[in-house]
């Protein structure tokens, strides 16, 4: 079906490399305003999905993916597993879950892009819109020229709009609080420890959505020098890593702004203006918003081809129809790319329906955190599944501790991915979501429509579907 895509690579990747690429996969600058609310006690959420989640994902995915090197990845895995109808709903679940992720994104590029005019329009409803549809589109076009154009973007977005300005807040917070001029959030300890009341929970499946994505790092395990030991050290250093960046951002935001005023996709901004404001330096918050719009454009650009590749590979087995395998002269799935637009672009109105732009973002952050959190049920699940099943299969990375070892990590993964689809429902007190009714409706509507294709192609499913039909 694929081809082996790491076979043939050198073990050039050592501890430190491995850990900075996962960081590049993981650290975006638009979760940080979502823990913003919670002031210092954002440290126990972030601990705790590090521990129950992130660290559970990233060992189960580099065991997978050392064993199962082939382009699909998580199709693959879950197939192996569970055979080719779980598989298929697997990959399905990762690529729908970005479909409906890529309108919060877009929010907060187009929330980003208003402080470069005129920042009174991130309240805009119509203004965040149309802009989002710009660069969603913009983006998929450009994706049409090939991995060499969107590698380019991608690397250029990092640098200027997420290393930059990331670290730019954190440093403009330190040296406001050393300059003595206050702050918006108590650093006391006994701040640390939230009230753990299921509406505050709520925000528990925001950060788990945060840190998701390291099933796609996880390739990288089979280029390490080392990888029995050497992943796992990456893995507590990107961790390290990336939970300081997320933490102290999300600090530096609640620093300056009061915990009822940030917005969920502007937050980031509201604090460069206030920090700017303070020092006279006005002119500053433009340019950091054009900066950090490229990084947005430069995750929105990778998140678009990337799973897409792995629904080729599904085409590519029969699991969709013969129109989704077709490719361009530069082999890219442009099919699977007009869908996927078409789909983020019904959901991108969602923003014209709720009460207020934060609300759409988290109601559908919600909705993509639980699709995902049901990805990676079957995640952790096949990985149990696959050292009985595959017992003496060679695996260059293995989950120490044997079959205990791959029930404890696995089994933590699952309980946090379960948690999280149930806390997904609970509305959260600090955003004003309408009716109830409507909020938990509209999640449930969303999970049963767009997790149910893969069952209703598996029933009409055709043999003239798969790789031996003509591309075009």
């Amino acid at each position: 079906m694929a081809t082996n895509s790491g076979s043939s690579n050198k073990k050039v990747l050592g501890i430190f490399t491995l850990a900075m690429i996962n960081v590049a996969a993981i650290v975006s600058l638009r979760n940080l305003p979502l823990m913003a609310e919670y002031g210092l006690a954002a440290v126990f959420f972030y601990v705790v999905a590090g521990l129950s989640f992130f660290i559970p994902v990233s060992l189960v995915a580099a065991e997978l993916a050392t064993t199962w090197p082939k382009t699909g990845g998580i199709y693959i895995w879950v197939k192996e597993a569970f055979g080719s109808k779980y598989g298929f709903l697997a990959i399905w679940m990762e690529w729908i879950e970005d479909v409906v992720w890529f309108p919060t994104v877009l929010s907060f590029a187009a929330a980003t892009t208003a402080y470069i005019f005129m920042p009174s329009l991130a309240e805009n409803k119509f203004f965040m819109v149309a802009v989002m549809l710009v660069v969603f589109w913009g983006s998929t076009f450009a994706n049409f020229l090939g991995m060499k154009a969107s590698g380019l973007i991608s690397t250029v977005g990092v640098v200027a709009g997420t290393i930059i300005p990331g670290s730019l807040i954190i440093i403009l917070a330190i040296a406001w609080l050393i300059m003595g001029k206050g702050s918006q959030i108590s650093f006391s300890p006994e701040h640390l420890l939230p009230d753990l009341k299921f509406a505050n929970l709520s925000f528990f499946a925001g950060v788990i959505l945060g840190l998701a994505g390291m099933e796609m790092a996880a390739f990288h395990a089979q280029e390490a020098k080392n990888p029995q030991k050497d992943y796992p050290k990456a893995i507590l250093l990107a961790t390290i890593i990336i939970l300081a960046l997320f933490i102290l951002g999300s600090l530096a935001i609640a620093v300056v702004v009061p915990a009822n005023e940030i917005s969920l996709v502007a937050g980031l901004m509201q604090a460069f203006e206030k920090f700017f404001g303070s020092l006279n330096l006005h002119w500053l918050v433009p340019i950091i918003a054009f900066l950090t719009a490229i990084g947005a454009l430069a995750q929105i650009s990778t998140w678009i081809i990337g799973p897409s590749k792995g629904l080729l590979a599904a085409a590519d087995s029969g699991d969709l129809p013969s129109y989704f395998q077709r490719l361009n002269k530069n082999h890219v799935p442009v099919a699977i790319l007009l869908v996927q637009g078409g789909i983020g672009t019904i959901l991108s109105l969602v923003f014209l329906l709720m009460p207020t732009v934060s609300t759409s973002y988290w109601i559908l952050s919600a909705l993509t955190a639980q699709l995902t959190a049901l990805m990676y049920l079957l995640l952790f699940a096949g990985a149990i599944r696959l050292r009985y099943s595959q017992p003496n299969k060679e695996r260059p990375y293995r989950v120490p501790m044997g079959r205990f070892g791959i029930w404890l990590i696995a089994g933590i993964g699952l309980l946090a991915s379960l948690f999280t689809l149930f806390i997904g429902f609970v509305p959260p007190t600090q955003l004003k979501t309408g009716s109830p009714f409507f909020y938990v409706g509209f999640l449930l509507v969303g999970i049963i429509v767009l997790s149910s294709p893969p069952f209703i192609l598996d029933k009409i499913k055709k043999p003239s579907w798969g790789k031996n039909a003509e591309r075009k």
